[in-house]
């Protein structure tokens, strides 16, 4: 897993917008604002929603901290699209269709939920980056329990450190 004061491996993914597909890369967000990426395996499941409807609820405390906060799952961006739209997600979700940006963050399972006889290698951790306006890792979190939440007090207060 990429380590606090690394600077973030870059990528580029795509997001159904209404207006249509479109690229969001991180280096091309580097420097508007702190920037808060939250991993989690897959949508329409009950803890990533869970996580993700609480995050667009309280949107706004992330916002004061000056921070743009993105949703990244293994999903196609059209099923993501639908997700967000039935349970009322606001933040952008990227799609990691190809799971090579949990790859290059070293959050990737080798085999999720085997004993459900799934066995999906490549799907993200449940995990948590903040990036700040350099391109520094400030905060990283991975959680091999996809149960398990990121510790937002914790990103929160590091938010309110580097703001």
């Amino acid at each position: 897993m990429i380590t606090i004061g690394t600077k973030a491996p870059d990528f580029t993914l795509s997001t159904a917008t209404s207006e249509g597909p479109k690229q969001v890369t991180l280096s091309a967000e580097i420097g508007k604002r702190n920037i808060l990426i939250l991993f989690v395996p897959m949508a329409f499941t009950g803890v990533c929603t869970e996580e993700l409807c609480e995050i667009s609820k309280g949107i706004g405390s992330y916002e004061s901290l000056d921070c743009t906060v993105y949703g990244i799952s293994g999903d196609n961006p059209f099923a993501q699209h639908a997700w967000a739209a039935k349970e009322g997600i606001s933040i952008p979700l990227l799609s990691d269709y190809e799971h090579s940006v949990a790859k290059s963050y070293g959050i990737s399972y080798e085999s999720f939920l085997p004993q459900l006889g799934l066995a999906m290698g490549g799907v993200a951790k449940r995990s948590a980056f903040l990036i700040d306006r350099s391109g520094i890792v400030q905060y990283a979190e991975s959680n091999d329990d996809p149960k398990k939440l990121p510790d937002f007090a914790k990103i929160q207060a590091r938010l309110a450190e580097i703001k």
